[in-house]
């Protein structure tokens, strides 16, 4: 499964940006897609994922603000109310489990990832 992320940029604090990702094959529907972030110096973090039957998990932190959606082999990230904190590298990935899953391990491909960097 090769994945594409794509919609990052530059955005003011307080705006909105949608990521999205596509999976090169059909077969992704069928399992569980997660986003993940990684800033300057800073571990990977799971943000949100959502299962094949459209469950969907987040990040504490950051439920209200983000939004995981998923259409056909394509899933979205919508971000709102952006801050300077969120400004960082996202990540799709494909878990082998259809489950919706904050667990790093679960998650077999990976996109190359679409820089967010939200200024002040």
């Amino acid at each position: 499964v090769q994945l594409q992320a794509s919609g990052g940029g530059l955005v003011q604090a307080g705006g909105s940006l949608r990521l999205s990702c596509t999976a090169s094959r059909r077969t992704a529907s069928n399992n569980a897609v997660g986003w993940f972030r990684q800033s300057l110096g800073k571990e990977r973090e799971f943000v949100a994922s959502i299962g094949w039957k459209g469950a969907t998990t987040y990040s504490d932190s950051l439920k209200g603000r983000f939004a995981i959606s998923r259409d056909m082999n394509t899933v979205y990230l919508q971000m709102d109310t952006l801050k300077p904190e969120d400004t960082a590298v996202y990540y799709c990935a494909v878990s082998r489990s259809s489950v919706a899953t904050s667990r790093l391990e679960y998650y077999a491909y990976w996109g190359q990832g679409t820089q967010v960097t939200v200024s002040s």
